[in-house]
């Protein structure tokens, strides 16, 4: 899921010869692609996984998304989104005690 994000912001900052453009490009389509697979795969993994779990693997590609911003796209993280993300992290090992 992180990545799909990463396509978007990555479409989202350029642009585009036309308004149909904004929306038909290799970015766009990708990342929501990524995104309806995600989507599907999580359904899939519930099987298998403890309903416990399904609430960690979403809050964590939050925390990927700032990683992958930070690395690839060369976002700045700013100490708000660094105490967000730490945030996020304590209320996963907090929900899994």
């Amino acid at each position: 899921m992180a990545i799909s994000q990463i396509l978007l912001k990555t479409s989202a900052d350029k642009t585009h010869a036309s308004r149909l453009g904004e929306y038909l490009n290799w970015h766009v389509m990708g990342g929501y692609a990524l995104l309806f697979s995600s989507m599907l795969l999580n359904i899939v993994a519930y099987r298998w996984v403890e309903l416990k779990a399904g609430p960690v693997f979403g809050s964590a590609s939050y925390v990927f998304a700032l990683v992958l911003g930070a690395l690839i796209l060369r976002e700045r993280v700013t100490p708000g989104l660094l105490w967000g993300n730490v945030l996020i992290i304590l209320g996963i090992i907090v929900f899994n005690l």
